[in-house]
């Protein structure tokens, strides 16, 4: 949006949340560049949610629902489209007969590495205009964000 526009509308400068998820779309976005430029056409924005780090290996469709904020039918519906491409599988949980846990195929791994690839050069982007100590010194506060954010009332 235009500064002019912001300005008309008093919204002044963009807060945290703002400026936290301007780069995380630009970040997913070039992910999804990446996967799709890599052959992995099929996969969306929208699978990009049960994708994200760490992945959902291992979880139960409702942990993970839970993780990602998302209703049951929403992800259940992602879910299927991720098992028809054959990203991951759902088995029985050896724990627990009435449920099932989530595993990832080597394609969803394949995928896995080349958003994490991407990520890479995003972080050498960033490295080669401010400096590795920039680099270290904003994971390193976002890290701290986490734990505030985490903190218990």
């Amino acid at each position: 949006m235009a500064k002019r526009a912001l300005e008309k509308r008093n919204l002044g400068a963009p807060l945290l949340g703002a400026l936290l998820r301007m780069p995380g779309d630009e970040i997913r976005e070039r992910m999804l560049a990446a996967l799709h430029d890599q052959g992995f056409s099929d996969l969306t924005s929208a699978h990009m949610a049960v994708l994200r780090y760490p992945g959902p290996d291992g979880l139960k469709p409702v942990e993970l629902a839970t993780q990602t904020g998302m209703t049951k039918q929403a992800l259940n519906y992602l879910l299927a489209q991720l098992e028809e491409g054959g990203y991951l599988v759902r088995r029985g949980d050896p724990e627990d007969k009435r449920a099932k846990r989530l595993v990832m195929t080597e394609k969803g791994f394949e995928a896995g590495r080349v958003m994490r690839a991407e990520v890479l050069r995003i972080e050498k982007e960033y490295t080669n205009a401010y400096g590795r100590k920039a680099l270290d010194e904003l994971k390193s506060h976002l890290v701290d964000l986490g734990r505030v954010l985490d903190r218990p009332d």
